[in-house]
């Protein structure tokens, strides 16, 4: 049986169920794209993947080329093996770009947006509570890949009489830059995805502008490729994980320079995305 207040149901048995009070906020918005993160199998098998590939082809790459070089200890001092020993990056960078286009336009090809911004109406929280959400977990991804590749590829550099560790130049910046790239290229497919509202269509941007792009600049003439390469977002960013630059020369920024003009891409692919998130219906 069950009788019937002036206000809600109950049920013989149970308690009332409370009033709903207050507005939806912008921390219930955090929790509910938490939960989602850690609750679509697609997405944790995506991360998942993201630090086999990184981290395997570091190992595999500095395995293989400490394995083969006739170099001596002495010229291999000179050789930026820092960044050598996240070699597995340039392929981890591309699972990221997945997760992060995963991570906003998922929710479109189920309709499930609809739920989510019925229960949210107000836009600006769904947006920056994913983006939240994106940052964060892609940080803690970027930087394992970033560190286990750097110990497992100083390993193999070891056998060489080459030692690597945190405190030698410039590898503590050029490692947690690492990490920090991962996390670029996934808030530049998050932008492009919002924008796009279409995983294949974000996914294919995203790895265009990160990979084929670079591919690409090579079929043109020298002096172009003098004045474009620097500014492609994989050579601007990849000087973070740097510790030897060159732009004394002109041929790339530094570090951080470089990586600003990375996060310049994901920026305006983000100032896009939320512009048509929020005018655009669902």
């Amino acid at each position: 049986m069950s009788t019937v207040t002036d206000k809600v149901p109950v049920f013989a048995g149970l308690a009332p169920l409370p009033e709903a009070k207050g507005r939806a906020g912008f921390g219930g918005a955090l929790r509910s794209e938490w939960t989602k993160i850690r609750s679509v199998k697609s997405t944790l098998w995506t991360l998942a993947a993201a630090i086999v590939i990184g981290v395997g082809i570091s190992a595999l790459g500095n395995w293989g080329q400490s394995s083969h070089t006739t170099e001596t200890a002495v010229e291999l001092a000179h050789k930026d093996l820092v960044q050598r020993t996240m070699f597995g990056i340039i392929l981890g960078q591309l699972v990221m770009v997945v997760f992060g286009a995963l991570a906003v336009t998922a929710e479109y090809s189920t309709g499930m947006i609809r739920t989510s911004l019925s229960a949210q109406p107000r836009r600006l929280n769904v947006f920056f509570a994913k983006l939240v959400i994106v940052t964060l977990v892609a940080f803690v991804v970027g930087e394992i890949i970033s560190f286990a590749s750097f110990f497992i590829g100083a390993h193999f550099w070891a056998t060489k009489g080459v030692t690597l560790t945190l405190s030698t130049h410039g590898a503590l910046q050029a490692v947690i830059g690492g990490g920090l790239y991962l996390v670029g290229a996934a808030l530049l497919a998050f932008g492009i995805g919002a924008a796009l509202r279409h995983t294949a269509g974000a996914i294919t941007l995203g790895v265009a502008l990160l990979f084929v792009i670079n591919i690409i600049t090579n079929f043109m003439p020298t002096s172009w490729q003098n004045d474009i390469d620097k500014w492609l977002p994989y050579n601007a960013g990849s000087q973070v994980w740097a510790t030897q630059h060159v732009a004394d020369v002109g041929t790339s920024f530094s570090a951080w320079s470089g990586f600003g003009v990375y996060m310049g891409y994901a920026v305006i692919a983000l100032i896009l995305g939320l512009w048509v998130f929020e005018r655009r219906d669902a």
